[in-house]
């Protein structure tokens, strides 16, 4: 892997240049979101000029972030003027999406900001802290370090992203500086009950009769160590689901009792297959394991796009876990 750049290597780059775009992987979560808003605005403050992308634009559930309309799909903007590209929270290149890299094809300089474990560096510059629990705590101290401005919604964006992808400041990863930074938002007035409603508790029905679904089709190993479902093409079409409607969903069958490994496996279109991986035992790597299908991750949480059908995606995968727990020694 490249060796990572400083945060004032990054600030001399922002420094030099006006015009950028922000963007992060597919199928966005909050932290993906939570970063490219926080960043992107405090860029703006600068009096950047600025462009929020993704390949699938921002999803319903977090369209309740200020600045959040000015997420633009990656398709209908073609190909951008900007000097710099930031990716961030995007493990590997591919993530990105193939209309989102054609759209940032011409910027001059890609600077790439993530907290994978499984992130190669693929960026001109790159900043890489597996050891932190969410790109949006990174973009945090970017901003601190470099004295940029937490305006309203880079402060409401940055907790979004690193709430989300903490489960709520509960996955091990969660750290002291974790909760200062929580505390400082805080302190400049985020509403904690309010943003918390928002992120939480306000889904569509429709998610309730996707998790009515997925609990008929759950499955379990005999030892219980594992446990797994299915979301099928014909479920998803039925329902009229978005992409953004499994978010968390693993996380239900993760919280079973004695259960080390949780997977989600989704029909995708074009016959490929969406795994999602929850490890609860450090001696079983997820983001080892999804590295053998060309995934990657964390090491308690990682993912794969790989060809399906699902039956024949799920039997390779679930043989490659039991193979790990036995070596793990866990019984």
């Amino acid at each position: 892997m490249p060796e990572n750049t400083t945060f004032f290597g990054i600030g001399k780059a922002i420094e030099d240049h006006n015009s950028f775009v922000v963007v992060s992987h597919v199928r966005p979560d909050g932290d993906a979101i939570g970063s490219i808003l926080a960043l992107g605005h405090a860029l703006e403050q600068l009096g950047k000029s600025v462009r929020y992308l993704n390949n699938d634009g921002c999803p319903p559930s977090l369209k309740f972030l200020p600045g959040s309309e000015k997420v633009e799909i990656s398709r209908e903007v073609g190909v951008l003027d900007v000097e710099v590209a930031f990716t961030l929270d995007t493990a590997a290149h591919a993530r990105i999406g193939g209309e989102s890299l054609e759209a940032i094809k011409n910027a001059k300089l890609l600077i790439n900001i993530d907290h994978h474990i499984s992130n190669p560096g693929y960026g001109d510059l790159n900043y890489i802290d597996s050891k932190s629990p969410a790109t949006g705590q990174i973009i945090y101290e970017l901003l601190i370090a470099l004295n940029l401005p937490i305006s309203e919604i880079s402060r409401d964006s940055i907790y979004v992203a690193v709430s989300t992808d903490t489960g709520s400041f509960q996955y091990p990863g969660t750290s002291q500086r974790t909760y200062e930074i929580a505390a400082d938002l805080v302190g400049q007035g985020l509403d904690v009950g309010e943003i918390n409603q928002l992120t939480y508790d306000n889904q569509p029905y429709r998610k309730v009769e996707l998790m009515r679904a997925l609990l008929n089709s759950l499955d379990r190993s005999h030892d219980g160590l594992l446990v797994w479902w299915n979301l099928r093409m014909k479920t998803k079409n039925e329902l009229g689901l978005v992409d953004d409607d499994t978010e968390g969903m693993i996380d239900f069958i993760r919280s079973v009792e004695g259960v080390v490994v949780a997977v989600f496996f989704e029909d995708l279109d074009g016959g490929k297959v969406r795994v999602s991986m929850r490890s609860k035992d450090s001696r079983v790597n997820a983001s080892e394991i999804c590295g053998v299908f060309g995934g990657g991750g964390h090491s308690l949480a990682a993912g794969i796009r790989m060809a399906g059908p699902l039956e024949d995606a799920r039997e390779k995968v679930l043989v490659e876990i039991r193979e790990a727990i036995k070596r793990a020694g866990i019984s």
